[in-house]
């Protein structure tokens, strides 16, 4: 029934829904300005336009690319992997999370969105609730790890924001990740 819906709006409806019940104990991102992301040329120099080349510096969340029409920025926490209807770490994610937690020391002021994503297999509601456990399980390892919780927080995307949209296995396994986002940066004390 859901898959003759636009995604982003089924998302958007859904979202509505969960999240109208729910206190968040996340902070928020809109107070804080975005880390800027290294660029190989100076904006504008492609010929794009300041506002297009600003926004491709600034890491965004999946959610706000998909908007703006362009690929996420990639930021200097690389993303994690997981097999198919799975939360659990494998050994590979275990060892990038444990790098991403050396950048998080080295970079006090950063704070982190964990962003879970699946394939399209399954149903809409089960994907977004193994999005949050996905991203949730990253969160729980980060915060074993030392990391400040109030530094980290999680949010799903389910299948609605898949990075690869072929039907093949390959792509599956790139759909089935969580991303790292900077959402802000605050002067250290």
């Amino acid at each position: 029934m859901f898959r003759n819906l636009n995604p982003v709006i089924l998302f958007l409806a859904f979202a509505g829904l969960v999240f109208a019940g729910c206190a968040s104990t996340a902070p928020t991102k809109s107070a804080a300005p975005s880390l800027p992301v290294p660029s190989a040329s100076p904006p504008g120099a492609s010929g794009e336009k300041p506002a297009q080349a600003a926004r491709d510096q600034t890491p965004t969340t999946s959610l706000d690319a998909h908007r703006d029409g362009i690929a996420p920025a990639s930021g200097p926490l690389a993303e994690i992997y997981f097999d198919f209807d799975s939360y659990d770490l494998r050994a590979d994610a275990r060892s990038m999370l444990q790098a991403h937690v050396a950048w998080l020391k080295a970079t006090p002021s950063a704070r982190v969105e964990i962003e879970g994503h699946c394939d399209d297999h399954g149903t809409t509601e089960y994907n977004m609730a193994l999005g949050a456990k996905r991203a949730r399980a990253a969160r729980d390892y980060l915060l074993s790890l030392g990391i400040v919780p109030a530094r980290i927080s999680t949010t799903s995307y389910g299948e609605e924001l898949l990075a690869c949209k072929d039907k093949t296995e390959q792509c599956n396994r790139k759909n089935r990740r969580d991303r790292f986002v900077i959402i802000a940066t605050r002067a250290a004390s």
